[in-house]
């Protein structure tokens, strides 16, 4: 959860001007809370990757490489006011209030994220890294949002609740794909380290590429 969810004024474009709109704070949190639940539920998507990636690694590059082409000019569409079936719609419906007016790049990380760990790790690194993105990161993000109340100082109001459930999570990727304790416990820890940090949707690329490092350099 960042900073900039907390908040209660936005500003949306309309024609040349922009106007600021001021939320009543329960409000805002319901909306956002709508928001964060079908963001993630796409999010969670991305889990099955490793189920492809087990039958063809070049299909399971193509298809992220194809999608992430295919999603960026369908935004690029919506941007200049040109509708595009179920997806405009799907984007509107996932977009925070921070990004009303802006290309939403959160799916175009999310599929980058996965296609660069299919692309550069062996299958149990990738998979691993996959999982961690999909359910660590996904998971910990719904956690906070429900039923995080301490704030991690510095950032950008994640919680520590959601950070238990990223190592948790994380924990029982890395273990269900290696069988091996020890370098799960050190993944899980490198990816609740790293899932902390305040980098937005850039951690959907940061995350799973720190993972799959870590589990190569662990051997597994």
């Amino acid at each position: 959860m960042d900073q900039a969810d907390l908040g209660e004024e936005y500003r949306f474009k309309n024609g040349k001007k922009v106007i600021p709109i001021r939320f009543p704070q329960k409000r805002l949190s319901r909306r956002e809370l709508s928001i964060e639940i079908t963001r993630k539920s796409i999010h969670l998507l991305i889990g099955f990757v490793p189920l492809l990636l087990s039958i063809s690694r070049p299909m399971t590059l193509a298809l992220l490489g194809s999608g992430c082409i295919a999603y960026a000019l369908f935004e690029t569409l919506r941007m200049k006011g040109i509708s595009v079936p179920l997806i405009s719609a799907l984007t509107m419906k996932a977009a925070r209030m921070r990004d009303s007016g802006k290309f939403v790049g959160g799916p175009i990380t999310l599929g980058l994220g996965a296609f660069l760990s299919v692309l550069l790790f062996a299958p149990v690194p990738a998979s691993i890294a996959v999982y961690v993105l999909a359910f660590g990161d996904g998971l910990s993000s719904l956690v906070g949002k429900l039923f995080g109340k301490i704030r991690l100082p510095r950032t950008g109001g994640k919680s520590l609740e959601g950070s238990i459930t990223c190592f948790t999570v994380s924990l029982i990727s890395a273990y269900m794909m290696s069988a091996r304790l020890g370098p799960s416990l050190v993944i899980a820890a490198v990816s609740t380290i790293t899932e902390v940090l305040p980098t937005k949707d850039w951690d959907n690329i940061l995350l799973p590429l720190t993972v799959g490092a870590a589990a190569a350099i662990l051997g597994l």
